[in-house]
């Protein structure tokens, strides 16, 4: 990756013009050495600077303040810090929102969002772009051939609106005159005979506000996701044209974003960057104290998460990704101060690198005095003075010194692929299938289906990779995609669980991937809509019923979980506690095998998951939403043997492997918890960090919150 050195990166987000002034003179300079000191005695190679201050680079409308960076950049330097420096055009300053009101950024038509916060704006008006692209020129231009700077970050966190502007609306009129042709397409595409929608012609077409038809909807949400991406691609054109050939270009990714399509967002992108925020103290600790479906759901282990935030960033590119953010201190509201305990910012560090993060960097280096954010904690607290997180992170840093190249651009094992759906997620946003604890809608309702699958397989031992479906096949072919034999080769496993949005050429595609070796397994809301969210006239599974040998067209929301019955040869072995939640698809067979049943008098009716041979693959169907139990008994049988290698390892402890760029084979083992554990090698091995040998069957030790890294022994450091 170019501009990248051969080791992970390890820094901090840091703001030396938020700080206020230290030192027996009371000079900012004072400061600023003593910051990049502290920095240097930590092992830290890295910081972000400058992406959340327009103002300050542009005081006035023309008037440039483009040198206060210099010392800043010229310090890391001296220190071999390298340096990626972000343009602020999401921080937009209040003699522009003065002097071009009407870029105020609207949440309904017409209800301008207030100012004072950030990503207020239209960054689709003229007049923001004009401003935007001058204040970047200059910024890339003064500093583009400084030694410190390897890449740029532009903007941040994008997507962090709906905008509902009047010049946004009109370009998707344009825009959907453009796919569809005619209103008469139209009407007919998105079935506008309903409830009297017809068009008579375009300059019918109702604001957005509040609109209730499902395939305006997911046609709005598409056009958004669009406009965020040109966005990011148009300023990261800009950049290019002033940057040295070495220096990469990204953008930090807030998956929680509402208007990003991460990996159409990230294409045209040199890399990946992004959020990787989780819960720490209690929170990290397996095995979860948490029991019962409904409370697991709401307090839970975030260990999975953890691994879910790294695999969703490898997933945008399918490539080694920067943690642009994760936990310094105390994340959040000044209300919930949760900093981690002793080694557990070593543990989720290691885990991100485990996945691919090539960078782990801090948001944020000191914490601040004023704003928003007084108490989201940095590496330093507000005496400025280093402590236990400094200390902490002084030790990581030590490590990722040690461990050098080899744990650079990891490209992380999988033994189950979970494929996710962007489209599919927004439909269920505004209409879920499922309902929240109080029998309202759950918004997370995509989530609710798809994470089971995920935590299960990470609770059975098994790693995991996540794939867009459009990586997999494009209908529209901007992208490759995979051929169905060489994905049954890379992906012997393929779990799709809420893909309700598919056309008919992927559908077939993945009827093509079992026939041609693979495990497709569907989990419940799979084909069941088209492209357009038009729900299929064929039975359910869309176009899958014949590969899955199982069909329906009855489906019921469960009130409460319901006990699993295992089936009398079933290779699935159920365990007792096995629960279905949330969701039942009557599932009819034709021909396939039954591998566990409801035990309930009305549901008992209908298999919970089955299985068939297609091909020289399978289709298995989960009609229900996995419990905890089944989910992880479910991922054994879907890979019998992890690729890890490792086995019958302690509940708190997990094993993550991967491969180095030069082939080496990696392993990261962690202990998730307060008591000591041991586990035994499954081959030969040699530590990273604390050296030495270890012969096969050695039992090793793991502290508190330990994590042990590993290479295998005929890969020696």
């Amino acid at each position: 990756m170019t501009g990248l050195p051969p080791r992970v990166l390890f820094g901090a987000a840091y703001y030396h013009e938020y700080q206020p002034a230290y030192g027996p003179d009371n000079r900012s300079d004072d400061r600023l050495k003593t910051d990049l000191d502290l920095m240097a005695d930590a092992r830290f190679t890295v910081i972000r600077v400058g992406e959340s201050v327009w103002s300050t680079w542009e005081p006035e409308n023309g008037r440039f303040d483009l040198d206060w960076l210099q010392p800043v950049l010229d310090g890391a330097h001296e220190r071999g810090i390298r340096v990626i420096l972000g343009t602020p055009t999401y921080a937009v300053p209040p003699w522009l929102a003065r002097l071009y009101p009407e870029i105020a950024g609207e949440r309904e038509t017409g209800r301008r969002i207030g100012w004072g916060s950030r990503q207020e704006v239209d960054f689709t008006h003229p007049a923001f772009l004009f401003h935007a692209e001058r204040v970047v020129r200059e910024i890339v231009a003064r500093y583009a051939g400084h030694p410190a700077v390897i890449g740029f970050q532009v903007d941040n966190e994008p997507g962090n609106e709906l905008l509902y502007n009047h010049g946004i609306f009109e370009r998707f009129v344009d825009h959907l005159r453009q796919k569809y042709g005619d209103v008469e397409t139209l009407n007919r595409e998105w079935g506008l005979v309903y409830w009297s929608h017809r068009l008579s012609t375009w300059s019918d077409l109702w604001r957005p506000d509040g609109n209730a038809q499902p395939q305006y909807d997911i046609a709005w949400r598409e056009f958004q996701a669009r406009q965020v991406t040109e966005f990011i691609n148009w300023q990261a054109d800009i950049v290019r044209e002033c940057a040295r050939p070495d220096q990469f270009v990204t953008t930090c990714i807030s998956y929680v974003r509402p208007a990003v399509e991460d990996d159409e967002l990230t294409d045209r992108l040199d890399v990946t960057a992004g959020n990787a925020y989780y819960g720490m103290q209690d929170l990290l600790a397996l095995p979860d104290t948490t029991s019962g479906e409904q409370e697991a759901r709401t307090r839970q282990s975030d260990v999975w998460k953890l691994y879910l935030a790294a695999d969703r960033m490898y997933s945008s590119r399918q490539e080694p990704f920067l943690v642009t953010e994760t936990n310094a201190g105390a994340i959040g509201p000044p209300w919930d101060n949760r900093p981690a305990y002793d080694g557990q910012w070593r543990q989720a560090a290691w885990a991100l690198v485990a996945r691919g993060a090539r960078m782990v960097e801090y948001w944020h280096w000191h914490t601040l005095h004023f704003g928003t954010e007084t108490y989201w904690g940095g590496v330093l607290p507000h005496t400025g003075r280093p402590g236990r997180v400094h200390a902490e992170l002084a030790r990581l840093g030590a490590e990722f010194e040690a461990a050098g190249p080899l744990v650079a651009g990891l490209r992380p094992d999988a033994d189950i692929t979970v494929v996710r759906s962007t489209p599919s997620m927004w439909h269920m946003q505004k209409y879920p299938p499922l309902s929240a604890p109080d029998g309202g809608p759950d918004p997370e309702a995509y989530h609710g289906i798809v994470d089971p699958f995920y935590r299960g397989a990470l609770d059975a031992g098994r790693q995991v990779r996540i794939i867009h479906a459009r990586q997999l096949h494009d209908p529209q072919g901007r992208r490759a995609g995979l051929a169905p034999d060489e994905a049954a080769r890379l992906h012997p496993v393929l779990v799709v669980p809420a893909l309700y949005l598919g056309d008919d050429t992927t559908l077939d595609w993945l009827a093509a991937y079992a026939h041609a070796g693979g495990h497709l397994v569907l989990g419940p809301r799979t084909g069941y809509a088209d492209h357009e969210a038009r729900a299929r006239q064929e039975p359910a599974p869309g176009r899958l019923a014949a590969a899955a040998g199982v069909s329906y067209d009855e489906f019921s929301n469960l009130a409460q979980d319901l006990p699993l019955r295992a089936v009398p040869g079933s290779p699935l072995g159920i365990p007792e506690s096995a629960t279905a939640t949330r969701w039942v698809d009557g599932l009819t067979v034709t021909d396939a095998e039954v591998l566990a049943g409801y035990d309930h008098p009305h549901f008992g009716r209908w298999p919970a998951v089955t299985t068939r041979h297609h091909g020289q693959g399978r289709v298995t169907c989960v009609g229900t939403v996995p419990g905890l139990a089944l989910a992880r008994t479910l991922s054994a049988w879907l890979a019998p043997v992890a690729c890890s290698g490792w086995q019958e390892l302690p509940v708190p402890v997990t094993a993550t492997t991967a491969t180095a760029a030069d082939g080496r084979r990696v392993h990261v083992v962690h202990n998730w918890g307060w008591e000591p554990a041991q586990v035994v090698t499954p081959v030969a091995l040699t530590d990273v960090l604390e050296g030495g040998s270890l012969p096969v069957g050695t039992r090793v030790e793991l502290g508190a919150w330990d994590v042990r890294v590993f290479v295998t022994a005929e890969d020696r450091v």
